[in-house]
């Protein structure tokens, strides 16, 4: 099969198309023909070597997917070979003609597989940070950094279970926080002053997506660090004593895929597309990315 692999960290030249052996499900996994595949801000930070979880070269990449099960391994009951599913790719090898899947639901109907592959992992990481935070009804929450795929995602996740959210982004991408939901401020210096404007006496909790340095103003607003948790920003945690979100320290919250059909059809949860790019040109799509000026998702379209 076609997949992309690097051998050496670098910028999004390394990216090479290469054939490997095509992948067999095992006990619990599906294999799917890709559809398409999301990109995120992990898979550049990973390919850069600026983020590590211990794998070696050469790498694979690509974790969201969404595409048709042409094979199921021992012990698969939920779904069926020719269901369209969409999921976390096993080893971060989604940008494939074939992946691996242990974690996956079936696509709602009312998805097609490229608006489908932008969401697995900003939903479980948004639901795994408002489910630590402890963001209810009646909750206050701001999020820095709201208009990318996790910020838009956990905007939504909020409203849906009553919070009040104030959202911080980019002058251009006002309204659109306010269609998702959200509450705008422009971030940048005075930020602090512009959300207390709408929040006098701070607010709850505090989500930090951008990683921008704004930790400690964070702690104020949201009255201690015990209040913020920042996905984002792993030395600022260290300095600030706030928590650094993964999958590996709080487990994962993969249960949001099989729930979020819900809201998708009740016309209560939307993550836009903001581009599509062909397999070849991944690298290309790791450019923009990286530039972190993306209202929701980026996508490759495989087949």
């Amino acid at each position: 099969m076609k997949a992309v692999q690097f051998s050496e960290y670098g910028g999004p030249e390394v990216l090479k198309i290469v054939e490997l052996p095509d992948p067999h499900p095992g006990p619990g996994q599906v294999r799917i023909k890709v559809h398409a595949v999301g990109i995120s801000g992990t898979d550049w930070k990973l390919r850069a070597g600026t983020l590590s979880f211990g794998a070696t070269l050469p790498q694979t990449t690509g974790n969201d997917v969404a595409g048709v099960i042409d094979e199921i391994g021992e012990g698969v009951t939920d779904v069926t070979v020719g269901d369209r599913v969409f999921g976390v790719s096993d080893d971060a090898a989604g940008a494939a003609e074939l992946a691996l899947l242990t974690f996956r639901a079936l696509i709602p109907p009312s998805l097609g597989f490229v608006d489908a592959a932008g969401l697995p992992v900003a939903l479980e990481t948004a639901t795994r940070a408002l489910d630590r935070l402890g963001v209810t009804n009646g909750t206050s929450l701001f999020i820095n950094g709201a208009s990318g795929g996790i910020g838009s995602t956990a905007i939504q996740l909020a409203v849906a279970r009553g919070a009040r959210v104030i959202g911080a982004a980019s002058a251009a991408n006002q309204n659109y926080l306010r269609l998702l939901g959200a509450e705008p401020v422009t971030y940048g210096d005075g930020m602090t002053e512009r959300i207390r404007v709408l929040a006098p006496d701070g607010v709850d909790a505090a989500l930090d997506v951008a990683g921008s340095g704004v930790l400690p103003e964070l702690i104020d607003l949201a009255h201690g660090a015990d209040h913020v948790i920042t996905l984002a920003d792993f030395q600022g945690a260290k300095d600030h004593g706030v928590h650094f979100s993964n999958g590996f320290a709080d487990g994962h919250a993969f249960h949001s895929l099989h729930t979020i059909g819900e809201l998708i059809d009740a016309g209560r949860f939307w993550l836009p597309v903001d581009k599509t790019f062909p397999l070849a040109d991944i690298a290309e799509a790791h450019r923009v990315s990286e530039l972190g000026r993306v209202r929701g998702r980026l996508v490759l379209v495989v087949n």
